[in-house]
């Protein structure tokens, strides 16, 4: 991205957010940035950071070396970029929708009756 108006590293959703405009804007890209297309894209970036995970025991520090820390880096990266750029367009509040989905969690999963069970809400 370019880096001539925007800090080295941006430090919140919102310059994240701004960055990603930028970029997109340079290369005339917006015109391809609907939803469908950006929650099509972010779910292919899932799929390609699974796929790192793929056909490990367990996916733990231990199993990995350093070029698949790279790439899980990497597709981390651009399942962020495409999250940040669908909410962008679809006019969500990241951060506000996070906090709100933890206290709605919360309230369906009380710690006093679920700690240490990984069942699911309609399952207990």
């Amino acid at each position: 991205m370019d880096n001539q108006h925007a800090s080295p590293c941006p430090d919140t959703l919102t310059e994240l957010r701004e960055r990603t405009r930028a970029f997109a804007r340079e290369r005339d890209w917006e015109q391809f940035h609907t939803p469908k297309n950006l929650a099509m894209a972010l779910s292919v970036e899932v799929a390609e950071l699974a796929e790192h995970f793929q056909w490990l025991r367990t996916g733990a520090d231990d199993e990995l070396d350093d070029a698949k820390r790279a790439g899980i880096r990497h597709e981390l990266a651009d399942v962020l970029l495409y999250l940040v750029q669908l909410a962008d367009r679809t006019g969500v509040d990241l951060r506000a929708a996070a906090l709100e989905k933890i206290a709605l969690n919360a309230a369906k999963y009380p710690a006093d009756r679920v700690r240490g069970d990984a069942r699911k809400s309609t399952q207990y």
